[in-house]
């Protein structure tokens, strides 16, 4: 690990980057130019004191996690994203493999949007970069955890989804990731999860004993929110290249009963006004 360099690459990696680029305010006039120390940790999900540590040469060695965490919060291309892992003395992601480093295209989208839920997950499901309307609607931040696993394997995740569609969707779930693993049988990443999933839910074993196949396509989703109730969203699908990212942005058509709910939903955010504490943040995922 070269903590000299590694210090000074992320550096000017910060200073590189503006508030806005990020989807942050600029707010009261700033003395350095780029982002605050504290601004990158609260991206990468450390602690500033981890952060500036690094910075001056430091910290200790940052795990493969916290690089991809560190490539995403600084918007690393992925030439940039391998070179912070080489500094670090780790091996980069294998290109065409699992990797939770956001295309920074895709991430440079997400930044912009605001008044409409978005997020950025992987072919198999994983999360990896919700905005804040994302998480309203999802009650928490599931950045970093697998929709297909939470499906299967943790209670509760269905009641966000109208009962009507479980099926469906979990129909949707086995055969995507199927599609997956049969375009990338020497990535471990989905091959793993599948073995889990077979171990862990019979539902999924008699799906993947099936043996549909299905690439996910945008569709019409309903939403069952605790505070604003059915939400009816238009779901529209980003591919990054190589299809192996996608940024999922719902929306609702103006005049309908889901655009003033979704309108609501943009104002109370993640205030707990639930029974249940809206505010709350479990591990699971949203729905697709």
């Amino acid at each position: 690990m070269d903590r000299t360099e590694l210090a000074d690459f992320l550096r000017r990696a910060r200073s590189r980057l503006a508030p806005g680029d990020v989807g942050l305010s600029a707010g009261p006039r700033r003395r350095t130019p780029g982002l605050r120390r504290e601004e990158v940790a609260q991206l990468a999900g450390m602690s500033t004191d981890y952060y500036t540590r690094l910075e001056q040469r430091r910290g200790s060695h940052p795990s493969r996690q916290m690089l991809t965490a560190l490539a995403r919060a600084l918007r690393l291309t992925n030439t940039e994203r391998d070179h912070l892992f080489h500094l670090a003395g780790e091996e980069p992601p294998r290109p065409g493999g699992s990797s939770g480093h956001v295309r920074p295209g895709l991430l440079l989208i997400l930044d912009r949007l605001h008044d409409l839920p978005a997020m950025v997950v992987s072919d198999w499901g994983e999360v990896l970069a919700q905005n804040a309307m994302a998480v309203a609607l999802a009650g928490g931040d599931h950045t970093g955890t697998n929709m297909i696993r939470s499906w299967f394997t943790v209670p509760g995740v269905r009641e966000l989804s109208p009962p009507e569609y479980h099926e469906q969707h979990a129909r949707a779930h086995a055969a995507s990731l199927r599609a997956v693993v049969a375009a990338r049988p020497e990535d471990p990443g989905p091959a793993a999860l599948v073995a889990e999933l077979r171990a862990a839910s019979e539902e999924f074993e008699a799906l993947w004993k099936s043996h549909d196949v299905l690439a996910r396509r945008p569709s019409p989703k309903q939403f069952l929110h605790p505070v604003v109730g059915l939400l009816d969203l238009d779901c529209d699908v980003l591919l990054s290249d190589g299809h192996s990212q996608q940024l999922i942005v719902h929306s609702a058509r103006p005049g309908t009963p889901a655009y003033e709910r979704l309108e609501l939903l943009r104002v109370i955010g993640l205030q707990d006004l639930s029974p249940g504490g809206l505010g709350a943040s479990p591990s699971t995922d949203a729905t697709p």
